[in-house]
């Protein structure tokens, strides 16, 4: 009675009141009475206990010191009452883990992410021994892309137009391109033979096109709806011999709800002889197909008002029911297609590990599918808790084990006795676990995991918490860097939205993605990634539901950036030299949002930069975090911090300079040493900007100072090419002299010069403007001279070029020079050869361009192939740029540019070609014309039904132009005489009209041109018949 009483004074009992509401007794009984009666008695009895007090207060004290929480009161009665109770302090933590089952919150999804930490008191299992599990000389290299294999043939066959519905019909043109990508790992999910129990399940929960769960298997044998073992090896050896490992998912945690062990060992699973939940009824579905037994799931969980903790399993045979609980890590819902092994059980684990190496001898990577879940803190923690401990799975607190009692059962770590067995029968397989709860070192350097994931990369860096990540990397290399390397980092898992989702398609996911691939550890993709798929495929499609089509420009921006970096995996793969910067401000505080970290692989080195916020940034990258270096004597770890000049392994020494590229925007750049090391590399950022720059490579600088001027001049730009940019100052007073001949004004002062003649409004060229081109061209040829510090008669080249200027502004006033002049009975009427009025304004603009140009190479005078080294010239030193920048602000278009500067090419080469020429040998002539590259184009020649034409109105335009250069190199020659001139001229006259009467018996094809230029020859050069001669094939003449 006095009981009763407690309970009705007791707040916290409010909620149940009805189970022993007192007031009809208070009504119609002697109840109150009799308690008072038993107040006073106790009220004149000893008093006792740690406030010495009467029976009765002491019994209410609980309520009174936490009135409305019955977990507040239990914990007041164990901690004041505790050496009274002695025996009983267990009930007494049962019952706070029960009340801590009944009030757990489920399903709320996943909280904060925290960072991991290694200081003292933050996890036991830090202080556990350093036993890495040695890397092979592949795994640091891996890169892995994971696909849902249902999912995946589906979409191979639409994309295929192919029914490709087991391994071995996998194409090979997908794995060339998987390869050509730059992995290396193919993860499959859902090879092995699924539970058909999870497959009616989830059709009878609504999706009747549903598949099993790639999570509930059966049994670890390929599924025969994938070819079974002879399909797979078949895949299997297709794939390695593109240099890609095929990874295979493993559960050990648990199997299907209907599986060969579930019917052959029951025994193996945590379960009940009496049904834990009295109102569960398992009436409705039988899910076993095995006549056997009989698997039932809790009926409530197909109208989704209960969440089906247990199932029941019956044996047909013996009458038996046991309840076996469903695998579950105590955050949310139960899987309840799946059955939970018990580890207690030395069999479960030996079996287990039996099955990893059976495992292991197919797959050379295998990913441990929850595998936090059985370390032992967890697996005792979810199971089997600690009195006091208990709360994460409903009823498991009745079955609490003290820690003595459970390492008796379990003396070892599971994951360490499965990494020693398989590093002995199994030594060439990769072991990753998935693992959270801040146990990724733990997994790694304890238990000896070759990699374990790593969930606060995508989520930190999705939700933009960059101070938390950069303490995550640095708590990491403080604590052993060895950790970091063997991280799998990912932008999504199967269980977690799309990348595209969380990360979009622009320069934040292309930022994240390419830390993703040069950080050290293992980049993982997620099926559809690259193709920028949105739908997140469950564990039971075996299709995709969203029609997605690939979004080519994000697959050509993966190839761009991306998959370049893959190919550099063992660059950015360590940890002996990576180093994480701070990124200081002008205002010397770091900011972290900016990701800065370099790594090195012998003599190539990489630094990669990241602002992952929508802010902008600028800075400074010149001094890293601390890492610890371990003593290999004491093996105690020492914290080191180096310098961006250590980090690249740069030396130190005024005259040295360092060039390097940035992949991103392919612009190379030019630093000196000693600025490096003095005030680091200087960057900006726009948000979201990234960069990674390679290729770092020393020079020394020589006593001309040409990479000190070049820094200079670039004052911290990129350029597309050092070399090109070093060429270009150097360049400059050659350029600006050319420029000072060819420029929009110049040629307009010349050609006004030669109209002025041409319409007789003068009779010769103006002294002024002869004078002012001998004085220019004089400044080129001794910007030349000092560029190449060779000898030459710059005077007499500048007069050369003069007199030819001459010649070509007075050109129409030659005719009087034939006017006199006739050979038998043929009278030459030069003026039809001469520039008319229609063609002489882009006649003057290319003469002009070509006269400044040709002779170039002739201030080099011993150089044998002086017309050779001119034309060379003109692309070495970007001349060619000068022009056509100067015909294109003179008004022509592109192409018309292009046209007149590839003339001006072509006549530089061939400026001797009627000079040396004699009218009854064509062949020598079209010979090297037509042998050269430049012509070809100029010619189009091409080939059509294996004959090679040309072009009819491009031969005689060339064949007129190269008659034109050679008479005014020989009217310029101030050795000739007047009449000589008019003499070799004719002969050049005889060779052109010699040309185009060949070119029209040829009938435009070139092989007749020269066999009848060779005069009867019996077949054209083999020059012209090699079918691997780079001439256009056109499809039409």
């Amino acid at each position: 009675m006095l009981l009763l009483w407690l309970a009705n004074m007791n707040p916290a009992f409010s909620i149940v009141f009805e189970l022993f509401d007192d007031a009809t007794l208070k009504r119609e009984t002697v109840y109150l009475k009799v308690i008072s009666g038993l107040k006073d008695f106790f009220g004149t009895s000893p008093f006792f206990g740690p406030y010495n007090q009467n029976l009765i207060d002491m019994l209410r004290s609980p309520a009174i010191a936490s009135p409305h929480s019955l977990p507040g009161q239990i914990e007041y009665i164990r901690e004041n009452w505790g050496f009274l109770l002695k025996r009983f302090q267990f009930r007494i933590l049962g019952s706070l883990d029960l009340i801590k089952e009944e009030e757990k919150i489920t399903f709320t999804g996943p909280g904060p992410t925290a960072a991991i930490s290694f200081k003292a008191g933050f996890g036991m299992e830090f202080a556990e021994s350093e036993r890495f599990s040695p890397d092979l000389a592949w795994m640091p290299q891996l890169v892995l892309i994971a696909k849902n294999i249902y999912v995946w043939l589906d979409q191979l066959s639409k994309k295929y137009g192919l029914p490709i519905r087991k391994l071995d019909q996998i194409p090979d043109e997908e794995l060339d391109i998987i390869q050509k990508q730059g992995f290396t790992g193919l993860w499959l999910i859902g090879l092995w033979e699924r539970s058909p129990a999870s497959q009616k399940i989830k059709q009878l929960c609504g999706n009747p096109e549903a598949a099993p769960s790639a999570y509930s298997l059966y049994d670890y044998t390929i599924a025969n709806h994938l070819g079974g073992e002879n399909a797979y090896m078949v895949l299997k050896d297709k794939a390695w011999q593109r240099g890609i490992r095929l990874a295979s998912d493993m559960v050990p945690n648990h199997t299907g709800i209907f599986s060969r062990w579930v019917i052959e060992h029951p025994d193996w699973f945590v379960s009940l002889k009496h049904n834990p939940f009295p109102w569960y009824s398992f009436q409705k579905h039988n899910l076993s197909h095995d006549g056997r037994i009989g698997i039932f799931i809790e009926d409530h969980y197909f109208d989704r008002t209960d969440a089906s903790v247990v199932f029941k399993r019956l044996d047909r045979q013996t009458g038996e029911e046991i309840y076996i609980y469903h695998g579950n890590d105590g955050t949310s819902m139960p899987w309840n297609d799946t059955a939970q092994l018990n580890y207690l059980k030395p069999e479960v684990r030996e079996a287990m590990i039996q099955t990893i190496i059976h495992v292991a001898r197919k797959f050379p990577i295998i990913r441990f599918d929850a595998a936090m879940t059985l370390t032992k803190k967890h697996y005792q923690r979810l199971w089997f808790p600690e009195p006091g401990k208990g709360g994460a799975i409903p009823t498991r607190s009745e079955y609490s084990m003290n820690k003595d009692d459970f390492d008796a059962h379990i003396p070892h770590e599971f994951w360490r006795e499965v990494v020693d067995r398989i590093a002995s029968e199994a030594p060439d397989t990769l072991l990753m676990a998935e693992a959270f709860w801040l146990l990724e070192g733990y997994f790694v350097r304890t238990l000896g995991m070759h990699r374990v994931y790593n969930s606060a990369f995508m989520n930190m860096l999705r939700d933009e918490e960059n101070a938390k990540y950069r303490t995550v990397m640095k708590n990491i290399l403080e604590f052993d860097p060895e950790i970091l390397k063997r991280l799998v980092n990912f932008m999504n898992n199967p269980d977690e939205k799309t990348a595209v989702e969380q990360f979009g398609k622009d320069k934040k996911y292309f930022g994240i993605c390419t830390m993703m691939v040069t950080m050290p550890g293992l980049p993982m993709f997620g099926h559809g990634q690259i193709e920028g798929f949105t739908e997140k495929y469950g564990m039971e499609y075996r299709k995709a539901y969203w029609e997605e089509t690939p979004d080519y420009h994000l697959i050509k921006r993966h190839e761009r950036e991306i998959f370049p970096l893959l190919h550099n995996k063992y660059l950015f793969a360590g940890v002996d030299n990576f180093l994480l910067y701070d990124f200081f401000t002008d205002n010397g505080k770091v900011n972290e949002d900016v990701f800065a970290y370099s790594n090195r692989y012998d003599n190539r080195s990489a630094l990669v930069v990241y602002n992952n916020k929508n802010n902008h940034a600028k800075g400074w990258v010149k001094n890293s975090v601390a890492y610890s270096v371990k003593n290999e004597q004491d093996a105690k770890r020492t914290l080191i911090k180096k310098t961006l000049i250590d980090g690249l392994n740069l030396g130190v020494a005024d005259n040295l300079f360092t060039i390097f590229r940035d992949h991103t925007t392919e612009l190379e750049y030019i630093r000196k040493n000693i600025g490096l090391l003095d005030e680091g590399l200087f960057i900006e950022l726009e948000p979201y900007d990234y960069h990674v720059f390679m290729d770092f490579r020393e020079v020394q600088d020589n006593e001309k100072q040409h990479y000190a001027s070049l820094t200079s001049y670039l004052n911290g730009r990129g350029v597309s090419n050092i070399y090109d940019a070093l060429n270009e100052v150097f360049l400059q007073p050659i350029h600006s002299s050319f420029s000072e001949l060819i420029n929009p004004y110049s040629l307009k002062r010349y050609i006004e010069a030669s109209n002025d003649v041409f319409f007789d409004r003068q009779k010769t060229a103006r002294r002024e403007i002869l004078n002012d081109i001998e004085y220019k061209t004089l400044s080129l040829f001794q910007a030349i001279k000092q560029y190449t510090n060779i000898t030459g008669d710059e005077t007499a080249l500048a007069s050369k070029i003069m007199h030819c200027a001459k010649f070509i502004i007075e050109m129409p006033h030659v005719v009087d020079h034939f006017r006199d002049y006739q050979q038998e009975d043929h009278k030459y009427n030069i003026s039809d050869i001469l520039p008319q009025q229609n063609n002489l304004h882009d006649f003057l603009h290319t003469i002009f361009c070509w006269l400044f140009a040709h002779r170039l190479g002739y201030i080099v005078s011993n150089e044998p192939e002086k017309p050779a080294l001119s034309r060379s010239w003109i692309d070495e030193w970007k001349l060619g740029l000068i022009i056509s920048n100067t015909l294109l602000d003179c008004g022509y278009d592109k192409e018309q540019s292009s046209w007149s500067l590839l003339t001006t090419k072509i006549l530089t080469t061939h400026q001797n070609c009627l000079i040396e020429s004699n009218a009854e040998l064509i062949f020598p002539i079209l010979m090297p014309l037509i042998s050269d590259p430049d012509v070809q184009l100029y010619l189009q020649v091409n080939r059509y039904k294996e004959t090679l034409w040309f072009n009819k109105e491009a031969f005689e335009k060339l064949a007129w132009w190269l008659l034109m250069i050679s008479m005014i190199n020989v009217f310029s020659d101030a050795s000739l005489s007047s009449h000589d001139a008019v003499k070799k001229t004719i002969i050049y006259l005889n060779t052109f009209n010699e040309m185009l009467d060949i070119s029209e018996k040829s009938n435009f094809q070139l092989e007749k041109l020269l066999e009848i230029a060779k005069n009867g020859a019996d077949k054209p050069d083999p020059v012209l018949n090699n079918s691997n001669s780079k001439l256009p094939n056109n499809n039409k003449r």
